[in-house]
């Protein structure tokens, strides 16, 4: 313990954030220098990459979401995908010119297998053994930040919006910040906000049903429609985005969250059954459902709260053009842009903002918002893994 008495004491932290999303596509690293904590925190990104996962550990993961999955399984992936996040771990700190005896601290979220906010009781999992991480980088980990939160009744997500505060509050301008990952979620920040005004919620599906219709007509050759470009060769089917946007999810007041259990591979398959469109008309419509997803939820959950000035969007979707796109043209008067003009990459954020969370976590604060996650309280969040 006092290893963390003297990480505590610094002026600042070097931290390493590790993040799968629920497209499973990559392992995010980044190492970040953390100077103070709360609203004091200041944030300087010293070095990012996507570390591809192995086609078979990403199959794997993949299986976890189907009806054979098993036990045995489960078990194997939990120390394999921890294995995979230690090295992406160790591959963004010798790439930054650093060594791992120069860095203080990880922050792990996982990558998640089962997310069910309204199961009995509510309950989450998130694999990637962080005593193997800590055990094969030297450094101490913080990882399984989502449980303290749904202990106190709430959804365990999402957990980002605490940073989004922290790093992205302005005293003049609204703003959304809009994460595109396999689901879409967004953090509304009312212009000179205080922490308790802050509200975010999941939004629906960000690029899960894009990818997987992607991945399904190409063979597999494709993890991505690249672009949107095969989403602007086609038509939208009307009645088929009429279908989706009256799914009971979008519906729901926040606080709220989902994952692949509601949009993912399953949901995919049971609407491919039931139309018969080909690939491009496939691509348009799916993107076409997200995006207005994006903007009614928005629409009717966060711009009657506040006004809103800019959309900052990160994530694997803040690249999909045709996405970005209709994002503008369904929310006009509102600037949409990539968080890269705010100074951090848009693929970098969520790796980001679990370093972050893992400083929160070693000085002993609250790293949830109970108005973003419907806790009774501020949690300290996870689990610490001394070397």
């Amino acid at each position: 313990m006092d290893c963390l008495l003297t990480l505590k004491a610094k002026k600042s932290r070097r931290i390493a954030g590790l993040m799968s999303g629920t497209s499973a596509d990559g392992i995010d690293a980044a190492l970040v220098e953390v100077e103070g904590c709360g609203p004091g925190t200041r944030v300087k990104l010293l070095a990012f990459e996507t570390v591809p996962m192995d086609d078979d550990l990403r199959r794997g993961v993949f299986e976890l979401f189907g009806p054979a999955a098993s036990l045995d399984e489960l078990c194997r992936l939990n120390f394999a995908v921890g294995e995979a996040f230690a090295q992406a771990a160790l591959q963004v700190i010798r790439g930054s010119g650093l060594n791992p005896t120069e860095v203080d601290l990880i922050g792990s979220h996982g990558q998640t297998v089962r997310h069910l906010p309204k199961g009995a009781p509510p309950s989450t999992l998130q694999i990637g053994e962080p005593a193997l991480i800590a055990q094969r980088t030297g450094i101490p980990t913080i990882a399984d930040f989502r449980p303290a939160d749904m202990a106190l009744g709430g959804q365990g997500a999402p957990l980002v919006p605490l940073v989004d505060f922290l790093l992205f509050g302005h005293g003049l301008r609204g703003r959304v910040m809009l994460n595109i990952g396999g689901i879409a979620n967004a953090t509304l920040l009312p212009a000179g906000g205080e922490a308790g005004q802050v509200r975010a919620f999941d939004l629906g599906p960000g690029n899960a049903l894009i990818d997987g219709a992607a991945a399904h007509f190409s063979g597999g050759r494709q993890r991505c429609d690249r672009d949107g470009q095969g989403a602007a060769g086609g038509w939208v089917d009307q009645g088929l985005l009429d279908e989706l946007m009256g799914h009971e999810f979008l519906q729901l007041p926040p606080p709220k969250s989902t994952g692949r259990e509601e949009f993912g591979a399953a949901f995919l398959e049971e609407l491919l059954a039931r139309y018969q469109l080909n690939s491009a008309d496939w691509l348009a419509t799916l993107t076409a459902f997200t995006a207005r997803a994006i903007a009614e939820g928005l629409e009717r959950f966060a711009l009657p709260l506040t006004p809103v000035d800019e959309v900052w969007v990160s994530g694997g979707g803040a690249h999909n053009l045709h996405l970005m796109r209709l994002l503008g043209e369904a929310l006009p008067g509102i600037k949409v842009d990539k968080l890269d003009s705010l100074g951090i990459s848009a693929d970098a954020k969520e790796a980001v903002a679990f370093a972050v969370l893992a400083n929160e976590t070693l000085m002993d604060r609250p790293g949830n918002l109970p108005a973003a996650t419907g806790a009774q309280r501020g949690a300290v969040l996870g689990k610490i893994v001394l070397v």
